[in-house]
């Protein structure tokens, strides 16, 4: 068993960070992630909102490890639970692998909070627990899972910037479309004053 563990802070509110978390599927830092399903959404009575997903990924293995763990495809899927708190402003989300779980098990858990010097920054702190299972060479594997979730996480933390980003460009593509309905009809108002 190999545990992995990160710690990130983004430039940005926790309202924003965990609104592009909700979102940050598809985007072109994680093009393994081919498909997000949402399977159950719902607010509990004291204001949380949890969802469940389901997301289909293409791994691309190395030809090497697909000969040690005897598997020729390459889609997995993962089932993901998130609880968003705005109340204690926490996102928590929890992943696992549902493919491969007789040789393979993957859990994750990241949980979003605002920095606590800082409420203009969000904290991001990941773990992932990885074991191979039943094949020879598993330490080996395991450290090469580990440096995968260490690349990948780099990459998410690009996809969550550019959702940001994306997010950002719509809300002013928003305020400039209302000032020139405002302006609109302002002249419009104007001319039939007159």
């Amino acid at each position: 068993m190999r545990i992995w563990t990160s710690e990130h802070v983004f430039d940005h509110p926790w309202e924003t960070v965990t609104t592009a978390a909700m979102q940050k599927y598809p985007n072109p830092m994680n093009p393994s992630v081919v498909g997000v399903d949402v399977l159950n959404r719902h607010i509990d009575s004291s204001g949380k909102l949890h969802s469940d997903r389901l997301l289909s990924t293409e791994w691309g293995m190395p030809s090497l490890v697909k000969s040690i763990i005897g598997a020729s495809r390459t889609k997995t899927y993962v089932q993901e639970h998130s609880v968003v708190d705005p109340v204690e402003r926490t996102m928590e989300l929890e992943s696992s692998n549902i493919t491969f779980t007789n040789m393979v098990s993957v859990d994750e858990r990241l949980i979003y909070k605002p920095h606590p010097q800082d409420p203009g920054k969000t904290v991001l702190t990941q773990e992932a627990i990885i074991a191979v299972k039943g094949v020879s060479l598993s330490s080996y594997l395991e450290g090469m899972m580990a440096n995968t979730i260490s690349s990948n996480a780099n990459k998410g933390r690009d996809a969550m910037e550019w959702v940001i980003g994306r997010l950002n460009a719509e809300i002013e593509d928003l305020k400039a479309s209302t000032r020139s309905s405002i302006r609109s009809s302002m002249a419009a108002a104007a001319f039939l004053e007159k």
